[in-house]
């Protein structure tokens, strides 16, 4: 089809993901190489979001990925794990363990995110009825952050708007503070993280002790949390988790379907906090985007009981472990391995950090916070970092800021599930000079925006 007959047919007939369904010129993208995608006019952007998170090497694999795929498709092309595997399931597993933290040795695949959430929820379940405590049917979580919107993962999801329209969550979950630490209990930033860290987790041991501590069998947190705008937890925090979980016996699962699979340097991101999580969800950078698949890694601990029980795990996804998805993603870590790509991601952080940085010196940048290859800058309305309203935030990030990016040739992510930000997330092959052109774009789309919003602004500096 011609551009315009795409338009015409994706206004017809395409429903679109979290979007209005009417929007003049969509953006469509037909072609991809390397960090860069091209659309239906031929215009080159930068994918500063890896495409929701997920692009982790880029789009120049196409061949690797074709011959992966074809192999496997020409030998098997599809077989379940309902009773059967296959090869590459079981090798993926493997594969998979031995990059998991310590005792992480169990593996069930999904096709996304959402799927791994409810998975792991559905574990959870099966291992405190195996041992004998089926009353534990409740979770703990964070505010703001986003978990899935199936049924059973929105429970976890602590946006209300997403959750309201569609009647009592499956899962009784309490939601607890987040780590944001841009805007701390007082309303400024943080400035003792420490007692940050442990006013945090007393108000997680309170909300345990409150929905009954025999009651309850999950706590559920991202590593850095996407909603609200990569949030980053203080020090000993992870290490806070971990004792509450163990101290009152239930599960501490770490939700690392963005913040896996390299975006923070490791394949499991808690691997930094020296813990070793009950279970870990994956998905997006798994098969960095090649096909379509999710995983829960899961302890021995939370498997055995089933296990020795000889109970049947009462869930299943078809595709779940698909041949052809399991072959991609065993290529892509394979590529990981050989192309340094977690390398590549811990020697560039703190480049990117500090130039990133240099963003706070534009009025209307408030924050810039993250990690790895995950980032947001928080906008902000004047000196004294006050919040957008409503109107004003739906000016800026759904009237000017995605016009802006586009002409700006990068695609970055508008978001205001709890106060306004832009967050990026390069492809984790970007290099120094890519990572310095993302910020050189956004300096100059921050400081129009600055102006669009009535703010004094710095002088834009020029595009390489």
């Amino acid at each position: 089809m011609t551009h315009d007959e795409l338009q015409q047919a994706a206004s017809d007939h395409l429903l679109l993901h979290f979007s209005k369904q009417s929007i003049d010129d969509l953006l469509v993208l037909e072609r991809g190489e390397g960090p860069y995608v091209f659309d239906t006019k031929g215009k080159r952007h930068i994918d500063a979001l890896s495409s929701l998170f997920c692009a982790q090497i880029g789009y120049s694999h196409g061949e690797e990925m074709a011959a992966a795929a074809a192999a496997q498709l020409t030998t098997l092309a599809f077989n379940t794990n309902w009773g059967t595997a296959h090869p590459a399931s079981i090798e993926l597993a493997a594969k998979l363990a031995s990059v998991a933290p310590p005792g992480m040795e169990r593996v069930f695949f999904t096709s996304g995110g959402s799927e791994a959430v409810e998975a792991a929820w559905k574990l959870t379940r099966e291992h405190f009825l195996a041992i004998g405590q089926p009353q534990r049917t409740k979770a703990i979580a964070r505010d703001i952050a986003y978990h899935g919107v199936t049924l059973g993962a929105l429970s976890f999801t602590g946006v209300q708007r997403f959750k309201e329209p569609f009647g009592r969550p499956a899962i009784d979950v309490t939601h607890v503070s987040n780590t944001n630490m841009f805007r701390g209990p007082d309303g400024g930033p943080v400035t003792d993280p420490a007692a940050f860290c442990t006013m945090l987790l007393t108000e997680i041991e309170d909300a345990i002790l409150a929905a009954g501590p025999d009651e309850v069998a999950l706590i559920i947190a991202e590593p850095v949390q996407n909603a609200g705008g990569c949030l980053v937890a203080p020090p000993g925090y992870w290490q806070g988790l971990r004792a509450l979980a163990d101290k009152y016996g239930a599960l501490l699962m770490a939700d690392e379907v963005i913040c896996g699979c390299g975006r923070l340097g490791e394949w499991v991101a808690t691997s930094r906090e020296g813990i070793s999580p009950d279970l870990v969800s994956l998905a997006k950078g798994l098969t960095s985007a090649y096909a379509a698949m999710g995983a829960v890694i899961a302890a021995e601990s939370v498997v055995a009981p089933i296990v020795e029980h000889g109970v049947v795990f009462r869930h299943g996804i078809t595709f779940g472990g698909h041949p052809v998805s399991c072959a991609i993603a065993l290529k892509n870590m394979e590529i990981f391995e050989r192309d340094g790509v977690l390398e590549n991601v811990k020697a560039l952080t703190p480049h990117l950090a500090e130039t990133l940085g240099t963003l706070t010196d534009l009025p209307i940048v408030g924050d810039v916070r993250g990690d790895g290859f995950f980032w947001a800058m928080e906008l902000v309305k004047d000196d004294d970092n006050s919040t957008f309203d409503q109107a004003e935030r739906d000016k800026l990030l759904r009237g000017f800021l995605p016009g802006r990016l586009r002409e700006a040739g990068i695609i970055a992510r508008a978001d205001d599930r709890g106060d306004a930000v832009l967050q990026i997330a390069p492809p984790l092959i970007a290099d120094k000079a890519l990572l310095d052109e993302i910020v050189a774009r956004l300096h100059d789309v921050f400081s129009d925006a600055g102006v669009h919003m009535g703010l004094a602004t710095a002088p834009a500096r020029a595009t390489a």
